[in-house]
């Protein structure tokens, strides 16, 4: 072989070496982009806490899902935990107990949540509170916590001896947001004494009614709560029958009762003012160019009038520039995690300018007008 073909060869074999060195490398960088630069996945998570029985000192998460590993934690509304479970490697978890630690003094009954928390801390054990909230965050979806809610009633009748228990209830399947609706309870005195105790009606945890029921002692009885439902949110909801520290679940589907709708009614360079239908717990804002001007109060489901959204201070909004109010779901503290409510695949909301608004207040107030305001 001549040495010009050896050479030939060595060229060859030398590109198809640098070839492969070149696609080896390339696997390795794609394979490794998020780390070399610097990209990383957002932790997920997710959970099904279910009502339940229990004894005040355990509650059953049915499955939670971490992708990093973490913490359940149990809470009702305080400041501190009721309980927070061992530390769950990452993956699926199926009903996983949480038990509450020994020196709690709140027992693990009634109305309960479990978030999801990281484990980020370098030191063994959850830190979220202890390192002011630095450590061991909640896992977040949209901006929310992850976290689910459930009411926890007790299975054991030494601890509630005093408590009128809730033997049966009986709830409609269905009802509009704005009716009042008959639910039967069989409710039982299992003292010696007559009592008199308070029986309340909640909706997904909230109560929407209460009265004071005697019962003699070792008394059952059928009674009928007639309860209106314009104070619950629309949707599938739990809908209960409770005694001091006794109650029994149903399920109940909620349709709101009109269309949602945002109106502007009146609006200056100050504040815009608005009728609002809303199906959720949310709050309207008032939005320019997708920039927040200025949100409502938070507002509980059901038909509002003469909601004030303050705008910026600034005064700079045009008179003629195009505005829009919108219906959102969620708290107005935190606009960036809300959720516009939308209605038949549409966000509910309403274009405006501070001119029309105005112009058409004054139309509605003016001479020979329903709404016609004498100042003497």
């Amino acid at each position: 072989m001549s040495s010009r073909q050896t050479l030939g060869t060595v060229k060859r074999i030398g590109a198809i070496l640098i070839a492969i060195v070149i696609v080896a490398a390339a696997g390795i960088v794609v394979g490794q982009a998020p780390m070399i630069f610097g990209v990383e996945e957002e932790p997920k998570a997710s959970i099904t806490f279910e009502d339940q029985q229990g004894n005040g000192s355990t509650v059953t998460i049915r499955e939670v899902t971490l992708s990093d590993g973490g913490y359940v934690v149990i809470t009702d509304g305080g400041d501190e935990p009721l309980a927070v479970s061992d530390r769950l490697e990452a993956g699926t978890h199926e009903n996983v107990t949480v038990e509450r630690e020994d020196d709690a003094t709140r027992e693990l009954i009634g109305q309960l949540t479990a978030t999801v928390h990281q484990d980020t801390a370098d030191e063994a054990g959850y830190a979220y509170e202890s390192s002011n909230g630095e450590e061991d965050q909640p896992y977040l979806d949209d901006g929310f916590p992850v976290s689910d809610t459930a009411t926890v009633t007790s299975s054991d009748e030494s601890a509630l001896s005093d408590s009128f228990l809730v033997e049966s209830i009986d709830a409609p399947a269905t009802a509009t947001t704005n009716e009042t609706i008959e639910i039967d309870a069989r409710v039982r005195n299992p003292t010696e004494f007559r009592t008199q105790q308070p029986v309340e009606v909640r909706v997904d945890g909230s109560v929407i009614d209460r009265q004071v029921l005697e019962l003699e002692g070792g008394e059952t009885r059928n009674v009928t709560l007639e309860t209106n439902t314009n104070r619950a949110p629309a949707g599938t909801q739990t809908i209960g029958v409770y005694t001091e520290d006794d109650g029994e679940l149903a399920s109940i589907d909620l349709e709101f009762h009109t269309d949602p709708t945002v109106a502007v009614s009146d609006a200056s360079n100050e504040s815009v003012t608005v009728s609002a239908a809303i199906p959720e717990r949310g709050f309207v804002a008032v939005e320019r160019n997708g920039i927040v001007l200025g949100t409502s109060d938070e507002l509980r489901p059901g038909e509002h009038e003469n909601v004030t959204v303050d705008l910026e201070d600034d005064g700079s909004v045009n008179a003629t520039a195009e505005l829009t109010a919108t219906l959102y779901g969620g708290a107005s503290e935190n606009v960036d995690a809300a959720s516009t409510i939308e209605y038949e695949g549409a966000p509910v909301r309403t274009t405006f300018t501070i001119a029309e608004a105005a112009a058409d207040d004054s139309e509605a107030t003016g001479p020979g007008s329903d709404n016609e305001s004498n100042v003497g």
